[in-house]
């Protein structure tokens, strides 16, 4: 896997910007349209699962494991972004993934954050 694949987020220049901070720089808030989420729920498959049963014995990275994060998360971060822009929001401000087990079948990935109209200073 090359760098890529482990990559995420947003390419230049979006339509909604997302960041982790609690305010953009030459932005000021207009508006606050409220908390927007991004959730999915991923299984492993078979093959996947007997392979990272079989690494996590010797040690290393489960690179399939991590390909298929990578992509849950940005699939939760891609559904946050539709309801911000559905919204009316340019941005979204406190940008946080949170990941669990979802009843020991897969991965539970919610994206969320504050969705809001900014506008340049």
């Amino acid at each position: 896997m090359s760098i890529d694949d482990y990559g995420g987020g947003q390419g230049p220049q979006p339509d909604v910007l997302v960041v982790t901070t609690n305010d953009v720089p030459g932005h000021r808030v207009q508006e606050v349209l409220g908390e927007v989420f991004g959730l999915t729920v991923r299984s492993r498959h078979l093959g996947s699962q007997i392979g990272a049963g079989l690494k996590s014995m010797i040690g290393g990275e489960l690179k399939g494991l991590t390909k298929t994060l990578v992509e849950t998360r940005n699939q939760a971060m891609e559904r946050l972004v539709e309801q911000a822009r559905a919204r009316g929001a340019n941005g979204v401000l406190a940008f946080r993934f949170d990941v669990t087990e979802a009843a020991d079948v897969g991965t539970e990935v919610c994206a969320y954050g504050t969705a809001v109209v900014l506008a340049r200073e």
